[in-house]
């Protein structure tokens, strides 16, 4: 006899009446404006603003996974002073906003009006003004990348503690050299448990860009912006930034399943 589900039959019910609803709201409500919406959602400009979104979040995420990284190996050392700076670039980078971290560079030349280059504590070869270093791209990069730094190099620790520390052992009694130990035997094992973590550290990166507005840089949502304050179709533009949201999330998601499927059969 075939087990009855009547509440589980109930809330399919009720989730489909409730669809329904969300459905028709969107549809029959002309407030959307989703003519506008289609009109302006391959605009060149709204392409363009997401092109460079894309380009923000990769920079971001590749900066802060290489230095994550090193910060990570720099924390698991045995040497106090290594173990302690990490600590406190971690602590110190997780507890400012993002937000003011790139008034920080975006205003560097306030503080430094020019920046040497030379011998530590000696002569300096040259120097250059902080405004014409410092763009406000590059300090929009520098933001992100070092606020990621901090979230990145706690993923990759925790990942590299989830290793077994009977394999760093065995493959030191073999005579494997300690980088070969590491990125032969022990990342490739970590990526289980960084993968996943890692993938929705990117996700967030892509929304997080937004914050950039604030730079004037032409991201969506700061593009979003400029013309929606030109023609004043405010809710049709913001559909338009939430759809490429949508879109980019749901090609990183499913990019990352096949990530993790990948690392994850040698556990099968």
């Amino acid at each position: 006899v075939t087990t009855r589900h009547p509440g589980r039959w109930a809330a399919a019910a009720g989730v489909g009446v409730l669809l329904a609803m969300a459905a028709s709201a969107l549809i029959t409500n002309p407030a959307w404006d989703w003519a506008v919406v289609g009109e302006y959602l391959f605009a060149p400009s709204v392409l363009n603003a997401v092109l460079f979104t894309l380009q923000l979040t990769v920079l971001g995420i590749g900066i802060g996974f290489l230095l994550g990284t090193v910060l990570a190996i720099m924390r698991l050392s045995r040497n106090p002073l290594l173990s302690s700076v990490a600590w406190g670039y971690v602590a110190l980078f997780r507890s400012i906003p993002l937000i003011l971290q790139l008034l920080f560079w975006y205003n560097l030349a306030l503080l430094y009006q020019r920046i040497s280059f030379g011998i530590p504590f000696g002569p300096s070869f040259f120097d250059i003004g902080t405004m014409d270093l410092i763009s406000p791209v590059t300090a929009a990069v520098l933001g992100l990348g070092l606020h990621q730094a901090a979230y990145c190099s706690e993923i990759v620790r925790a990942g590299l503690l989830s290793v077994d520390p009977g394999q760093r052992e065995a493959a030191a009694a073999l005579g494997i050299p300690w980088r070969r130990q590491l990125f032969r035997i022990v990342l490739p094992q970590a990526m289980r448990s960084i993968v996943p973590t890692a993938g929705n550290e990117i996700i967030g990166l892509v929304k997080g860009t937004s914050v950039v507005y604030i730079m004037a840089l032409p991201e969506l949502f700061y593009q979003i912006q400029v013309i929606y304050s030109r023609n004043g179709r405010v809710i049709a533009l913001l559909l338009v930034a939430t759809v490429w949201y949508l879109i980019i999330t749901s090609v990183l998601s499913v990019a990352q399943h096949y990530v993790e499927r990948h690392y994850a059969r040698g556990r099968r």
